[in-house]
């Protein structure tokens, strides 16, 4: 049985490259070459879920970070991109790419620098370029979490090189460069002048104890802090509130579609005049 069914695989075969000689095309091994050919050339689609994220390497990066590689060189393309998730505090080492890299930022607030110049906060929906050769880094703030879509391409095979670490004494010099960053914990992004100028008391508790401790505190991330907060004020109609702590919510990665579901799911719970009357604070936000 095992012969017959031999028989009949090369029989198909054969049959195969006499029709396709008598079409005028190659024969033998000509034939698999060419068909070999018109296989590389079929559009393949990786489905959502069949590449697994990886742990960013140690020596690479400083925290806690994510890649998931999206896009691998297929000759004769020499493009590759990954999509990378910073914790708060995480960035990459100092490198360069030869031709270099466009990064397009899909979640939170990030920053990025290059040797001798100052750092750029990068926001969802940013993309940046960084031209060939530049030493640079980028990653997280140091209280917002950051992902961006990283896109380069390869000279003789290579499309990275790696640096030395961004140390902290670096790394906090662009906190302290950027001005602050709402969440930071600092009081220019904390408690707002009129409190600071009217009750000092209840700014320094402000700072030191709601931004500086409760907002630290490593049982909830930042996102989620803002997502539990941003709640809250929408049910308790507080708009004052709610505009200063969306815009922190954007900070910490919190989107704009985020808060019109919670929004819609808050009117059955909360109320639908609370829920009607915070619709005007994010489309101002996130306009």
């Amino acid at each position: 049985m095992k012969l017959f069914a031999a028989a009949v695989l090369v029989f198909s075969v054969l049959a195969s490259e006499a029709s396709f000689a008598q079409a005028g095309g190659p024969s033998g091994p000509a034939a698999l070459q060419t068909r070999a050919s018109q296989d590389s050339q079929r559009i393949t689609v990786t489905r959502s879920g069949e590449h697994s994220p990886t742990k960013a390497p140690a020596e690479h990066f400083t925290g806690s970070a994510i890649v998931d590689r999206l896009l691998i060189e297929n000759g004769p393309s020499h493009t590759s991109g990954a999509s990378v998730a910073f914790e708060p505090g995480a960035r990459t080492a100092w490198h360069s790419h030869p031709l270099g890299q466009t990064l397009i930022v899909t979640a939170g607030t990030g920053w990025v620098r290059q040797w001798g110049g100052q750092v750029q906060e990068i926001r969802q929906g940013d993309i940046v370029w960084i031209p060939p050769g530049l030493k640079h880094w980028h990653g997280a703030t140091a209280s917002t979490s950051m992902t961006h879509i990283g896109i380069q391409e390869s000279l003789d095979g290579k499309a990275v090189e790696w640096m030395e670490q961004v140390s902290d004494q670096q790394y906090g010099n662009s906190q302290s460069t950027s001005g602050g960053v709402a969440g930071g914990g600092t009081e220019a992004s904390a408690a707002p002048k009129l409190m600071r100028d009217f009750d000092p008391k209840l700014a320094e508790l402000t700072n030191n104890v709601l931004y500086g401790d409760i907002w630290e505190r490593p049982g909830l991330s930042k996102r989620d802090r803002s997502l539990i907060t941003v709640a809250a004020m929408i049910a308790l109609n507080r708009p004052e509130q709610l505009r200063s702590h969306l815009q922190r919510a954007r900070d910490n990665g919190v989107t704009k579609g985020e808060v019109v579901e919670m929004i819609t799911h808050l009117a059955f719970y909360a109320g639908w005049p609370n829920a009607v009357n915070a619709l005007a604070v994010p489309k101002e936000t996130f306009q």
